[in-house]
């Protein structure tokens, strides 16, 4: 029979005899598990709770069962799940009883004897008895202790989980970059922001020579270039409005602009009448939804094309949404001596043009001062063909970067102006030694465009 706490020099909750050291206790086991428990130790900890907890259970499963049977055996009279009160079931015997255990019983409500003849109150002496009250508070004993043991179990277990889960939370707090505060509101430190503009980065078609115009639309929509500008010249895809459109839809790579065929290598393209031209690259630009057409100043031997021209070409322009803006050109130059190759004239800031279009390896190779064009021209700059030069008198359109042309600061000046226009990479990769290095060069160019068409400034 389990004793009071304190009579029998055990703990409350635990029988005496029961072969348990205190040191072994599931409590004590317990103790040791969750204590200190943080970091790795957090799985250890709980494998030694849940331990302790099925040690527990099975102790207290073989309490309830003994006093179980016990109570079977000296209770015959009483019900159970497999015994009725008047038919007793096979497993049970009833067992005699003294008048001494019947007093005893009905007075004080003691529990049944056991084997140990110490603890019968049959044999035991009437001095030595306690008080019925003891006795029946000593009976309803146990049940209070078991269920604080599992309850202090669980309690511990949750509390080494939180105890590890909150360690982990305040090293990453202390992991965060500290934030600046002033006592009403929060201040973060300046730092750079990135502007884009709404700038267009286009490729040429020329920029491919002297591979196809297919092949261009296929390398604009790898590299990611935001539309392409068709140079018309003898390959007849570039000369045919509905394969432009075909190749247009197939690589979805919209037509930004168009470059009139005025090359000495495309006068017989379209037709041999310069005005001609002009009309069908318009319309071309119409129908494939470009916005503008680049056109090249006449030569010297075209004079009635160049005698009207300025007129003609405003006229032209005042006739649709799409520009027309005329190329900046460069002096030939054979040795010594410059030749006058176009008329009126090379620098197309000399004449009262809408919409122009500056060329930087033009620039170069004409070996002036790049801004102070960019400056004459002012709002009416509409199209850049960006490539740069070295100022060796060849028009050599090198990747921009790998010149003398102020190719970046071009960009920037751009992006910080409101530039509405688009940026053309037009470059020679003819020396290229394969389309695989083709492809890199055309990459580089983007590249640089887009870097430097970004502004960077401060946030106050």
């Amino acid at each position: 029979m389990v004793q009071p706490a304190g009579e029998d020099g055990t703990r409350e909750g635990r029988a005496p005899g029961d072969g348990q050291p205190r040191s072994d206790s599931p409590r004590r086991r317990l103790g040791k598990a969750v204590k200190g428990a943080t970091g790795a130790q957090a799985a250890k900890a709980a494998k030694a709770v849940q331990a302790a907890q099925r040690t527990a259970k099975k102790a207290s499963a073989k309490k309830a069962s003994a006093k179980k049977a016990t109570a079977k055996q000296t209770s015959p009279t009483k019900p159970t799940a497999k015994q009725t009160p008047t038919k007793p079931t096979t497993k049970q015997t009833p067992t005699k009883q003294t008048p001494t255990q019947h007093t005893a019983k009905s007075t004080a409500k003691q529990s049944t004897p056991t084997t140990n003849p110490a603890s019968n109150p049959a044999t035991e002496p009437a001095a030595t008895k306690r008080p019925a009250p003891r006795r029946a508070a000593a009976k309803a004993a146990p049940a209070a202790p078991k269920e604080t043991r599992t309850a202090r179990a669980a309690g511990a277990a949750k509390a080494a989980v939180q105890s590890v889960r909150s360690v982990k939370a305040a090293r990453r707090e202390a992991a965060r970059p500290p934030l600046l505060r002033t006592t009403d509101r929060l201040v973060l430190p300046p730092h750079p922001t990135l502007h884009i503009p709404d700038t267009k980065v286009v490729l040429s078609t020329a920029s491919v020579y002297p591979a196809s115009t297919a092949v261009a639309f296929e390398l604009a929509a790898k590299l990611g270039y935001d539309g392409v500008e068709v140079m018309v010249w003898n390959d007849p895809v570039s000369q045919d409005v509905d394969a432009l459109r075909r190749l247009s839809d197939a690589h979805r790579m919209p037509i930004l602009a168009v470059h009139a065929p005025c090359l000495l290598i495309t006068q017989r393209v379209w037709t041999t009448d310069p005005w001609t031209k002009l009309v069908r690259a318009r319309a071309a630009a119409e129908k494939l939804g470009a916005s503008a057409v680049v056109v090249h100043p006449p030569f010297r031997w075209q004079r009635q094309y160049a005698r009207d021209f300025v007129a003609g070409i405003n006229r032209m322009a005042g006739e649709t949404d799409v520009r027309f803006a005329v190329e900046n050109m460069y002096p030939w130059r054979y040795r010594d001596r410059e030749v006058l190759a176009y008329s009126p004239g090379w620098d197309v800031t000399d004449e009262e043009y809408r919409h122009f279009t500056i060329d930087l390896s033009h620039v170069a190779t004409s070996r002036i001062d790049t801004f102070a064009m960019v400056e004459r021209m002012g709002d009416r700059l509409a199209h850049v063909h960006l490539a740069d030069g070295s100022g060796s008198g060849k028009d050599e359109h090198l990747i921009p970067g790998r010149g003398k042309q102020p190719c970046a600061e071009l960009l920037e000046h751009l992006a910080r102006t409101g530039f509405d226009g688009h940026v053309v990479l037009e470059v020679n990769t003819r020396r290229s030694a394969s389309p695989a290095e083709r492809e890199a060069d055309l990459a580089e160019a983007l590249a640089f465009t887009r870097l430097h068409l970004a502004t960077a400034s401060r946030v106050r």
